[in-house]
């Protein structure tokens, strides 16, 4: 995986923490390697000096920044000169972000400061063993009284299925090297040049009929979302990033006509599709990523709304479902979205809707577009009627409202398309946005809703 034409950067410096420029996956990174012998070294001022100098020859040769990580935190012997250290690698490495793709592979214990690197980190690979905590067992129980150990506390279950900290889970190093190349393979060096293209022989015209068949015949019953984008996809490649978390949202990356783009999908399987805190977090991170390093976007959209909740309410459900309205308001690349089944409401808008700025929205013949469904609006509109009758609005409301040609005749929908034609019709759009270039107003930076 590594080859030999190294570049060595504080080659002379002391401390454990190494820095380089080195080929990778046959791409030219600069690699940090803070993974202690041991597993526990801390980090002194020098190898917080050494991490902040590899950042910014990063940022300053527009190369992809990729860090080994295992280490104990800051070194206590060094006292405060430990922690500038780790500031100033801290400030570099926010500098990076958007500019460059930042690669974390944590290979044993992630403690204290330095596990605070992988929440500024775009890619984040774990592998089986290891573990990532800003503060530990001891604290933990010191404070709350509640023992627990170092796995139970951040181990990789933990934060692959519930923090959302790991982007992906690996065996072993060389699965995690394995795993960050094809990420790569996706990815720009820098946020001035376009993702490669990758001619693979899958043809832009193929039809894809598949597609229709993954949707149950019910549109109460659940599919998985990713049999779609696999039948759309070049290939049925899928590289799902975070595939345990948030499981009600699928991210990821694919080629459409050998060009890499990112797909967001609604996955019908988890709580019927519908969007909570956790999905609009993992939706407007993957969003603003993809916005930054010009990946073009195709969202599928099968969401009856927002997942509704006293507990989601009051944990902040308004402000994270606007992180990912901002995420896509904000994005400039190209934006494609298919609407396969359900579309309501609030989440209608925020899943790249028209009026957002995507720039071409499709349907199928089985897509429903409406403020909600037709039971709910019937409740809502004609409570004091009989079952009967409530019965016979609820057929008219979905005759008359919950098809795709309504929002077709008013512009919310571009095209309403045969599913065998998706394929088609995304890869010509792709084609024809792809010298799209937008600019938005100059400002010292935007105040997303975090």
């Amino acid at each position: 995986m590594i080859e030999d034409r190294v570049v060595d950067i504080r080659g002379c410096a002391e401390g454990f923490v190494s820095a380089s420029s080195v080929l990778f996956a046959g791409r030219r990174v600069v690699e940090v390697n803070a993974q202690a012998k041991d597993n526990s070294a801390a980090l002194s001022p020098i190898d917080g000096q050494t991490i902040a100098t590899a950042a910014r020859y990063s940022l300053k040769q527009r190369l992809p920044l990729l860090i080994r990580l295992a280490s104990s935190g800051a070194n206590l012997h060094e006292g405060v000169a430990a922690l500038d250290g780790w500031g100033g690698a801290a400030r570099e490495l926010a500098r990076c972000s958007g500019v460059v793709p930042i690669m974390v592979l944590v290979s044993g214990p992630t403690v204290s400061g330095p596990a605070l690197m992988l929440g500024l980190a775009d890619i984040v690979v774990m592998v089986d063993g290891s573990y990532a905590f800003v503060s530990g067992p001891a604290m933990v129980k010191q404070f709350t009284g509640v023992p627990v150990d170092g796995p139970e506390l951040g181990g990789l279950s933990i934060h692959e299925r519930v923090s959302g900290v790991a982007s992906f889970a690996a065996a072993n190093v060389a699965d995690a090297e394995l795993i960050l190349a094809e990420v790569l393979g996706y990815l720009p060096d820098h946020t001035d040049a376009v993702p490669p293209l990758q001619p693979n022989g899958d043809l832009a015209s193929r039809s894809t009929p598949e597609a229709y068949a993954a949707l149950p015949e019910s549109v109460n019953n659940s599919y998985d979302c990713r049999e779609v984008i696999r039948c759309v996809v070049d290939h049925g490649n899928f590289c799902e990033l975070h595939a345990a978390w948030g499981s009600n949202l699928v991210t990821g990356f694919a080629l459409m006509a050998g060009r890499p783009i990112g797909v967001v999908a609604n996955q019908p399987q988890s709580v019927a599709g519908t969007l909570d805190i956790t999905a609009s977090r993992k939706g407007a991170r993957f969003v603003a990523f993809c916005d930054a390093f010009n990946l073009p976007l195709l969202t599928f959209v099968d969401t009856s709304g927002f997942y509704p909740g006293k507990d989601l309410e009051w944990r902040g459900m308004i402000r994270y479902g606007a992180q990912l309205a901002f995420a896509y308001a904000r994005a400039t690349v190209a934006r494609v979205n298919v609407t396969t089944r359900k579309s309501y409401g609030g989440a209608y808008i925020v899943m790249d809707s028209k009026t957002m700025g995507n720039d071409i929205a499709f349907a199928w013949p089985s897509a429903e577009i409406a403020v909600m469904g037709a039971k709910g609006a019937v409740e809502i509109l004609h409570r004091e009627r009989s079952a009967a009758e409530r019965a016979e609005l609820e057929t008219a409301y979905e005759e008359r409202l919950l098809n795709p040609y309504i929002a077709a005749e008013r512009g919310a929908i571009d095209a309403v398309i045969e599913p065998s034609e998706t394929r088609q019709r995304v890869c010509a759009a792709f084609e024809m946005l792809a010298d799209k270039r937008e600019r938005l107003p100059r400002r010292r930076h935007d105040n997303s809703p975090l």
